[in-house]
């Protein structure tokens, strides 16, 4: 499959003040485009638009690992540091978590850390950083540790 540059997502907030406070005042993700109706943000180099929408549709919980997961989300996969540098910058802009930063698949593959947050218009964003990124699109579903080889 042909690879491409970046992703775009379009998405509902309540309001866009609060939109550029979450994704500018605390990610850290520069501004683009902008209307009264919609704001661009530069993503980690992804383009995502918060979109003016007060009725926004609502979400639901499915299980991954044993646990729930919010669903509709969206978020990256980034490398380890960034991952804990984001960390930092959350806790320092007093973002609530839905789901604190932990171990995902310990010891399996797919093995990461994931947080999960709500921006200030209630949409949910995941976080994660793969142990092994080579690992991201396996197809490998184990409920057993994996051996490594010698």
């Amino acid at each position: 499959m042909a690879r491409i540059k970046d992703f775009h997502l379009a998405f509902p907030v309540s309001e866009l003040a609060s939109a550029r406070a979450f994704y500018t005042g605390v990610i850290g993700c520069p501004e683009g485009r902008s209307t009264d109706h919609y704001v661009d943000f530069d993503f980690y180099g992804h383009q995502i638009v918060a979109h003016l929408a007060p009725e926004r549709p609502k979400t639901s919980e499915s299980d991954f690992d044993g646990g729930d997961v919010t669903v509709p989300h969206f978020g990256l996969n980034l490398d380890w540091d960034a991952f804990h540098d984001l960390l930092k910058r959350m806790k320092a802009g007093g973002v609530r978590f839905i789901k604190e930063p932990h171990i995902r698949l310990e010891g399996k593959v797919g093995e990461h850390v994931s947080m999960f947050v709500h921006d200030f218009s209630g949409n949910a964003l995941e976080f994660k950083a793969f142990r092994n990124q080579d690992q991201v699109f396996s197809k490998e579903l184990s409920t057993e540790p994996r051996e490594e080889a010698p």
